[in-house]
């Protein structure tokens, strides 16, 4: 077993769902430690949550500046050798080009930036230091997920006709409503969560998991944003139509406010031979559909799946793998990188990946307020 990543972390403190879910998904394959922090902007927030979590105090900084100073001064035997940064939207830029700079690989929570000017800035940055940086879209690690990507570059549904892709989520609509705890809420400020809400944070997801399964890429889309209130600047629901080619059309629905709904991503592929079904909530189930037989259902740890997904298995056949699992096996494909090994070019989203998301997101923008018009993305 290669020695350890030594692993910095920027953010995720005692009350980010985010920052457990990174922070276990670095330690399920044993190939990072934790080695240094800034959990919280708060030092005595930091340090307390830091002997919550049961991490030596020493590397536990004031703040991002001073983490990549002491950090620099340290031997290159000691220093962090990747950095995960987990804030809010608004400083994913400015912390993940420092890191880039000085010659860290980052693993980055999406949308990797707040515009589409800043994510190129980004990615000549990433070009110049020639380090790995690999971007969160977490569902992309799920086992059924790789094996659809797998069997779709097969040829197994053919030419592809119809895409659909969804995403709901009810927990904004216990805040939308109410003027003071709406102003509260860090996602629907566009000073620190960028010019998109619902698109922006679940919307790319679904833009993402439709690029990442057909390997074809949106060419232009069509979108039609619900704020709600007029006094909501953030879009909190959103329709999407999506062009992927001249005969390859389908949707894209996001929400916050889907009553009742929790985590609803699904997306259905529909190909000229058969069709492919898949939903995060039962994400270990893979349906496919045929006019002429029966619906077949792919689960993990199969040996009839594919090399990509059964690396991405951590359990035998039958017993349940969820989003730990799946963010983990991302950190893994990052490490196999970092350590110049071999892997799928499935095993974790890329730059390529947050640049092509910040256009998305800003197209979807530029659609709804031209008064709902075709958008090209470049």
């Amino acid at each position: 077993m290669p020695k350890k990543l030594r692993l910095g972390i920027l953010g995720g403190g005692s009350e980010s769902l985010i920052g457990i879910l990174h922070r276990v998904a670095a330690q399920i394959n044993d190939n990072y430690e934790l080695v240094a922090a800034v959990f919280t902007p708060d030092f005595d927030s930091n340090m307390a949550f830091a002997q919550e979590i049961d991490m030596p105090l020493n590397r536990v900084y004031q703040d991002f500046d001073t983490l990549i100073e002491e950090e620099m001064q340290l031997p290159e035997s000691e220093r962090i050798e990747v950095c995960a940064v987990l804030t809010p939207n608004y400083l994913h830029f400015p912390m993940a080009l420092k890191l880039l700079e000085n010659g860290f690989h980052v693993i980055c929570e999406k949308p990797m930036t707040t515009s589409l000017e800043e994510a190129k800035v980004l990615q000549e940055a990433h070009k110049k230091a020639g380090t790995v940086f690999a971007l969160t879209h977490t569902y992309t690690g799920y086992p059924m997920v790789r094996q659809m990507r797998e069997m779709i570059k097969s040829g197994a549904l053919g030419k592809i006709h119809k895409v659909d892709a969804v995403y709901y989520q009810g927990w904004v609509n216990t805040v939308i409503h109410d003027q003071k705890k709406r102003a509260s809420v860090w996602r629907l400020d566009p000073k620190k969560a960028g010019i998109s809400s619902c698109m922006g944070d679940i919307g790319v997801h679904a833009f993402n998991m439709l690029e990442f399964t057909t390997g074809l890429k949106v060419k232009s889309i069509l979108s039609d944003f619900n704020y709600l209130y007029n006094g909501n600047p953030m879009d909190i629901d959103g329709t999407v139509l999506i062009r992927m080619g001249d005969h390859v059309k389908g949707v894209i629905r996001a929400s916050q406010v889907a009553t009742g709904e929790e985590n609803g991503l699904a997306i259905a592929i529909y190909g000229e031979k058969a069709a492919f079904k898949w939903e995060q909530e039962n994400p270990n189930f893979l349906y496919l559909l045929s006019d002429t037989q029966p619906t077949q259902i792919y689960k993990p740890g199969h040996g009839y799946n594919s090399v990509l997904s059964l690396d991405g298995t951590k359990l035998p056949a039958g017993h349940p793998e969820g989003i730990f699992d799946s963010m983990a096996n991302i950190y893994k494909g990052a490490a196999r990188a970092i350590r110049g090994q071999i892997y799928n070019d499935g095993e974790f989203p890329t730059m390529l990946d947050g640049v092509r998301g910040m256009n998305f997101i800003e197209a979807t923008v530029e659609s709804h307020k031209g008064g709902n018009v075709w958008v090209d993305l470049e």
